[in-house]
């Protein structure tokens, strides 16, 4: 998941803001005296500048490291006073930076918004609606929670990076969820911080040996992971040098690393449970996330079947939610388990019920050879289902309500063997296709697809907080 950074200035001198372009941001001309926190504004968590003093760290190291030579000369020629001092004025100036950007940075809320307020010279204050908000995150990166703080980050209809707060410490950033959360909800300000963390439900929690058994059965990675090696093999061959075959190397263990012990740390201990704010999703071995499936915005949800896991019955589940990057379910579950965890998603969808009907054979074994078996379509009174794929088997789920436009493509050679593609676009920016369909049949569905997104939008449910 992308996010912006953290809530804050980049000195004293001006914001370079992690505030996303969300809500109205405006500039205050100084009204105040600087440095004081007005009635119901709240500081971030002491600890904060520590971590704020590592942007001027990393760009004197930057500048040291374009320098070279030129550097280490100055640091031989000078005496042991001057580079004591040099050090002095270092820390000294990282620390000033660290602790204005944090004394400055103040954020509140009110009956209707969020304000994050930064900037000592020219103040900046960022207007986040909270009936904008659809998910409010915790997340506890490894060092944050040996120091017991947490970062709050915020997934906001109308753009794709989170605006974050960072930190808090770990009761004051579940307090303030719970609060923005009972907020968005419709609660009176005067009882939305007494509401509290609202109850949960456990549906689903992976085991250890599950993840690890599927990550050994994904065909993808030991492809990556086999092609990398070939193509390491192949430079050191061309080339005999090891610089070469080292940066033919980096990429490889790269890939390797995402789909094998980084997908381990990010998926570990994943738990799925549903609670009154939507479906919540904890998972993390050192960094420890604490995600929310936002109710009613979810567009479309994908089940990857791949080709070891079938003999198990496993699937994986993925999602597409408007304007969030949070798009994992369930890594991996038996099919019955992520089909009861689906049905909290899309509430009366029956995902068993959904009967798949092939491409047709004439037309589509010419248009693409082989692999046209794997496509396949299946029409419900709530959801459109598109297949695909014969070693990793993917299904697209699409509710009626959340069809944006439907359209009809037919190229060339299609057209010559009598069959066509149909397109469904949802809010999350994503186009599920049924491919290799019958003309006439495609010309059908065009129609009574627009009618069933019609109606379904017309008697959907509003998309409410704790409903």
């Amino acid at each position: 998941m992308g996010s912006a950074g953290p809530a804050g200035p980049a000195g004293p001198a001006g914001p370079v803001g992690p505030v996303g372009p969300v809500g109205s941001v405006g500039s205050d001309g100084g009204a105040g005296s600087a440095g004081s926190v007005g009635s119901g504004e709240r500081r971030l968590h002491f600890l904060t500048p520590l971590r704020r003093a590592w942007v001027p760290i990393a760009a004197t190291l930057g500048i040291v490291v374009q320098q070279g030579d030129r550097a280490q000369e100055w640091v031989t020629e000078a005496s042991v006073v001057l580079r004591l001092l040099g050090l002095a004025v270092l820390v000294v100036g990282f620390g000033s930076y660290g602790f204005l950007s944090w004394w400055f940075t103040h954020y509140s809320v009110t009956d209707t918004e969020l304000r994050i307020r930064t900037g000592l010279l020219f103040r900046r204050t960022a207007h986040i609606r909270l009936d904008r908000i659809q998910a409010v995150d915790v997340t506890r990166p490894l060092l944050a929670r040996v120091a017991g703080v947490a970062k709050l980050r915020l997934d906001v209809i109308g753009t794709e990076d989170k605006d974050e707060l960072a930190f808090l410490s770990e009761p004051d950033a579940v307090a303030l969820r719970a609060e923005l959360l009972a907020r968005a909800a419709g609660f009176a300000p005067a009882t939305a911080t007494e509401v509290g963390q609202a109850p949960e439900r456990e549906l689903l929690r992976v085991s250890v040996r599950d993840l690890v058994v599927s990550m050994l059965l994904t065909l993808g990675a030991w492809a990556a992971l086999a092609g990398g090696v070939g193509a390491l093999a192949v430079v050191w061959t061309l080339s005999l040098s090891p610089w070469a075959a080292l940066a033919a190397l980096v990429p490889v263990l790269g890939a390797a690393w995402a789909g094998t012990a980084g997908r381990f740390l990010a998926e570990y201990d994943w738990t799925v449970a549903e609670s009154p704010d939507g479906l919540r999703l904890d998972h993390g071995l050192l960094d420890r996330a604490h995600e929310t499936v936002p109710p009613g915005r979810v567009q479309t949800v994908r089940v990857v079947e791949p080709l070891l896991w079938r003999r198990r019955g496993w699937v994986r589940v993925e999602l597409a939610v408007a304007g969030s990057k949070n798009d994992v379910l369930v890594p991996v579950a038996t099919r019955a388990a992520a089909h009861a965890v689906i049905a909290r998603v899309l509430p009366g969808a029956d995902l068993d019920a959904l009967e798949f009907s092939p491409s047709p054979r004439a037309g589509s074994r010419w248009v693409v050879p082989v692999w046209w078996k794997g496509y396949g379509l299946a029409v419900s009174p709530e959801l459109f289902a598109a297949r695909r794929g014969r070693l990793c088997r993917r299904t697209e789920i699409v509710p009626h309500a959340k069809v944006q436009s439907v359209r009809r493509t037919q190229g060339p050679w299609e057209r010559a063997r009598g069959v066509a593609d149909l397109r469904v676009d949802t809010g999350a920016n994503g186009t599920v296709t049924a491919r290799l369909r019958g003309a006439d049949e495609a010309t059908e569905l065009l129609a009574a697809q627009a009618s069933r997104s019609r109606t379904s939008r017309a008697s959907a449910r509003p998309d409410r907080w704790m409903t």
